[in-house]
């Protein structure tokens, strides 16, 4: 499906993205430090960060909980197969690069629907010589088509880890459920579940500003209790493992984030917000910072 999708004419793509208003993956790409973004993904940034000036925060810590687990995975679990659905824009710390460092022939399989993302995909092919990357162009609510051309590309009698992750707060009331449950089902025994997901359990005033400033651009943006997070594994018979679901910087934080890049204090002060975040050290975060719910699970 990559060479299909790939092969696409970039005016038609083009045609496809519109930059007139905030997309949640380019909003996404700004809290990151990207340049995929336009003036409206950098004001619905710059309103979240005025609604709550520590939610850059969500971000990164759901960013490194995706680098730990799949790190996790590869080295202490073995997994060799990854689907990334609702991939996002490609960064410098993509599924691939993580898994590949830590076992050079793991295959990845990226998925999402979104044309600028299209653009760069080529970003996601980049896989080292004994490993594979592919890329499909299809919406997270076709799980059939999703196996089908993934299937192209990793073993599906093989454990593969499905990996959703900042996703599914996305996706309305049963509908999330039902297509993890047609992903879950058709993967193998020893399958892997990486899920992350937004929540007004932990600091509820928060991020709820953070809500309306997206909703009112448009998102869906649904906020999950605890409860309804587990129900992702319940349903689907996933043995959580520990520490189970928990706020994101407390899932394996023992060693810590990386540092960002080390640049002059006088140059850094001279940023807007949303340009210092990139340079921001995330390792200070507490209780009160984080909205996020982060677990994997393993399917018996």
């Amino acid at each position: 499906m990559a060479g299909d999708a790939l092969s696409q004419d970039p005016a038609e793509l083009r045609k496809r993205i519109d930059t007139s208003k905030a997309h949640p993956a380019r909003v996404y790409d700004v809290f990151l430090g990207g340049k995929d973004n336009y003036p409206p993904d950098r004001e619905a940034a710059a309103a979240a960060l005025t609604a709550n000036p520590r939610g850059y925060l969500d971000v990164r810590h759901n960013r490194d909980f995706l680098r730990r687990a799949v790190t996790r995975l590869a080295k202490e679990e073995g997994v060799r197969q990854f689907l990334d659905i609702g991939t996002g824009l490609p960064t410098a710390e993509n599924v691939h690069q993580i898994a590949q460092r830590v076992a050079p022939a793991s295959r990845v399989v990226y998925v999402d629907n979104d044309p600028i993302i299209l653009t760069h995909a080529r970003a996601l092919l980049t896989s080292g010589p004994e490993g594979a990357t592919d890329y499909i162009d299809a919406d997270f609510k076709e799980p059939a088509r999703i196996l089908e051309e993934a299937a192209k590309t990793l073993d599906l009698d093989r454990p593969v880890a499905l990996v959703l992750v900042a996703l599914l707060h996305f996706i309305e009331d049963e509908e999330a459920y039902r297509v993890v449950r047609g992903l879950m089902d058709a993967l193998p025994s020893g399958s892997r579940l990486v899920l992350s997901h937004l929540t007004e359990d932990l600091n509820p005033p928060n991020i709820r500003a953070v809500q309306e400033t997206y909703t009112k651009r448009g998102f869906t943006f649904v906020l999950r209790s605890k409860a309804d997070v587990e129900r992702f594994f319940a349903d689907n018979g996933l043995e959580l493992d520990a520490p189970g679901v928990v706020p994101a910087h407390h899932w394996h934080f023992e060693d810590g984030a990386p540092l960002p890049e080390a640049v002059e204090p006088a140059y850094v002060a001279g940023l807007d917000p949303i340009e210092k975040i990139r340079y921001a050290d995330i390792n200070d975060v507490t209780d009160a910072d984080i909205n996020v719910y982060a677990a994997t699970g393993r399917k018996p």
